[in-house]
């Protein structure tokens, strides 16, 4: 979201973006984007959520999206069994053929993805490093509880639904409703996203089972980190939509610049 909006005819005092907070920013906007783009190739190649340990085309789906040709494709030839007469048994089913032309872009989706998260846990660990060092965090992101009493959370809603929006300062400190956006995603939705992503790598959880306990199978933590990740996209078009709001080219220069 947009840095604090200024009272009418009030001019607060702001402190800039330090220089770690930008590069962490553009670093974490250029991974989110590049895992958002893969991650959604990664999904289109396979649309369907399970919740569980087992799932893939030939068993049931908690939903599909309908998001590529893969969506309510157009079935499945006889199934191919262990031996002539064993039955259509799901135990007695070896593999089945599809009848249609399958998208598939998995290989090169996959291999970007990983090296994009790979990228955003780096700045994401230096911005967390940086930010309670230098107590970046607690003053401007973690929300204090007199912040979070009916009348001031009012009062901030009320300021961002008024239209035409008044201009924001290029920084910190920020108002009730963006620190407790930003700590939902630094100390909520971030973290869950890197560990149902580990939870899915099977290197990782031969190494540490424990993941596949946390949450239930690898299909659960798959389901999860689809939703958390679609959480992640709606703040940022809420964070998008501020920026515009309330003055882009002045919050852009203060992201880029630091003045």
């Amino acid at each position: 979201m947009a840095a604090v909006i200024l009272d009418k005819g009030l001019q607060r005092s702001t402190e800039g973006h330090a220089l770690w907070v930008r590069f962490s920013h553009w670093i974490l906007a250029a991974s989110v984007l590049t895992l958002a783009v893969s991650g959604f190739i990664i999904l289109m190649s396979h649309p369907r959520l399970y919740w569980g340990a087992v799932g893939n085309d030939l068993t049931p789906a908690l939903f599909e999206l309908p998001i590529s040709r893969n969506y309510h494709h157009g079935g499945w030839t006889e199934p191919l069994t262990f031996f002539p007469g064993a039955g259509t048994g799901a135990t007695a089913i070896v593999s089945q053929a599809r009848t249609y032309d399958i998208f598939n872009q998995n290989g090169w989706a996959r291999s970007l993805h990983f090296l994009a998260a790979w990228f955003l846990i780096v700045a994401a660990l230096i911005y967390l490093a940086a930010g309670l060092i230098g107590g970046h965090l607690r003053r401007h992101v973690i929300p204090r509880a007199g912040e979070l009493s009916p009348r001031s959370l009012w009062q901030d809603i009320l300021a961002h639904v008024h239209l035409p929006m008044p201009r924001a300062a290029g920084g910190p400190p920020y108002g009730p409703l963006q620190k407790l956006a930003y700590f939902g995603v630094v100390v909520l939705t971030l973290p869950l996203i890197l560990v149902t992503g580990l939870a899915m790598a099977p290197a990782v959880t031969a190494a540490y089972p424990v993941l596949l306990d946390l949450f239930g199978g690898s299909q659960s933590a798959r389901t999860i980190h689809f939703f958390a990740f679609v959480a992640l996209m709606l703040f940022l078009a809420v964070h998008v939509a501020m920026v515009v709001l309330t003055g882009f080219r002045r919050q852009m220069r203060a992201m880029t610049l630091g003045d």
